[in-house]
């Protein structure tokens, strides 16, 4: 359970949710380097260590072996795996008092974590894509192709692209291949390591370090994690890209947002072994890409504020969406939720604000069960529960 001190704080900015969408499970699972043996009992027609033949809903996965490799056998084996992403998003910037709209662009990393008949699974940070509009994807042969969004963690930092199969050329297909996930928790301080990235946007290049220090905790907008420490050059744009073993495994997922920039020769990665059950579940969404029309919607039945990170920070609380009433008789409240609670996840995917609760839930129709995950002030602490609620009928009330 996640437990942070509880403290007063007013929240007076009030929303009201109405939602809905059909649920729809897959069954995708991310594989785990734990013994063919002991997966073959867990996940139940898996093929792993495949680069071809899976039926739809299955992953398959890189086989390279354990053997040390040298850095430019590494690159060559891995860059097929190493993908460029381009984030095309619109800001808002005030001038002369007056607010106008423009087009940003930002560019980071993805590897490929997974393939199936129907799509190709990538994983990148949380900060590569937060916003964005439109998302692309480059490959090692130069082509594009569109990706969406299946989930995200903006705790741990992390999201999930999806990009359909039926849009890659013959040729991609033949040149990507899915990375071979190792071990951090085997790794060893001053082992070297590999990392692969679009620095600064201008296109995959590769860095060598070694691991300075493991489990070094490092928060950043209220939130605490614990990563790996390289001198393996990372630069803006190189944030989601790929940490390596000397075997070419994937032992981390690169982070620019932890570095310093005032310090050199001090880098951060997200183990690989600490989110394999986060990835699963943001692996696991299905992508709702049409809203359930307004009589067909769903209702939770709360109103909220957002916990931003500059209120978490001084409030000592979990980011996401405060509870500040709940109706009588709806699905909010028959689920147990209640004035006060902080709903962090939903369906899987974290919530950073009313507004994006908002729409995501707009895809969810009346009648569908959805998993919210809520911090709960219990005992004088926030402990983190897992309820479901059953989206209730909009009375209008």
């Amino acid at each position: 359970m996640l437990k942070k001190g509880v403290k007063t704080v007013a929240l007076a900015l009030a929303f009201g949710v109405t939602a809905g969408a059909a649920f729809q499970g897959s069954n995708y699972m991310l594989n785990q380097w734990i013994g063919e043996e002991e997966q073959a009992e867990t996940v139940e027609g898996v093929k792993l260590n495949q680069m071809a033949g899976a039926a739809d809903g299955e992953i398959t996965t890189a086989n390279t072996g354990n053997s040390a490799l040298n850095i430019a056998a590494i690159a060559e084996q891995t860059m097929p795996s190493v993908v460029s992403i381009t984030n095309k998003s619109v800001q808002e910037m005030r001038l002369f008092g007056q607010s106008q709209a423009y087009e940003s662009e930002s560019r980071g990393t993805g590897i490929i974590i997974g393939q199936t008949d129907t799509e190709l699974l990538l994983v990148t940070n949380n900060h590569v894509i937060n916003g964005a509009e439109e998302i692309s994807v480059g490959f090692v042969d130069g082509e594009m192709a569109e990706a969406k969004v299946k989930g995200t963690d903006s705790n741990k930092d992390l999201a999930v692209l999806s990009v359909k199969m039926e849009e890659l050329t013959e040729d991609t297909k033949e040149q990507i291949q899915v990375i071979e996930l190792g071990k951090s928790s085997e790794l060893q301080v001053g082992e070297q390591v590999v990392a692969i990235g679009n620095a600064l946007g201008y296109g995959q290049s590769v860095t060598t370090g070694i691991v300075s220090a493991l489990n070094r905790e490092v928060t950043i907008e209220n939130n605490t994690n614990t990563l790996i420490q390289t001198d393996a050059a990372i630069n803006p744009g190189n944030s989601g890209g790929a940490l390596l073993n000397m075997s070419g495994q994937l032992i981390g997922i690169n982070s620019a947002k932890y570095s310093d920039t005032n310090v050199e020769g001090m880098g951060y990665a997200i183990p690989v072994d600490d989110v394999v059950d986060i990835i699963e579940g943001l692996m696991n969404r299905t992508i709702r890409e049409e809203k359930v029309s307004e009589g067909e919607r769903g209702f939770l039945g709360i109103t909220g504020q957002d916990v931003s990170s500059d209120v978490a920070n001084a409030y000592d609380m979990p980011k996401g969406v405060y509870i500040t009433s709940v109706e009588e008789g709806s699905g909010a409240a028959k689920a147990g939720l209640k004035k006060g609670d902080i709903i962090t996840r939903f369906d899987g995917s974290s919530v950073a604000s009313m507004a994006e609760l908002k729409e995501q839930l707009s895809y969810y129709k009346k009648g569908e069960q959805v998993k919210f995950t809520v911090s709960q002030a219990l005992e004088g602490e926030y402990q983190e529960q897992t309820v479901t609620v059953t989206l209730g009928e909009n009375t209008g009330k």
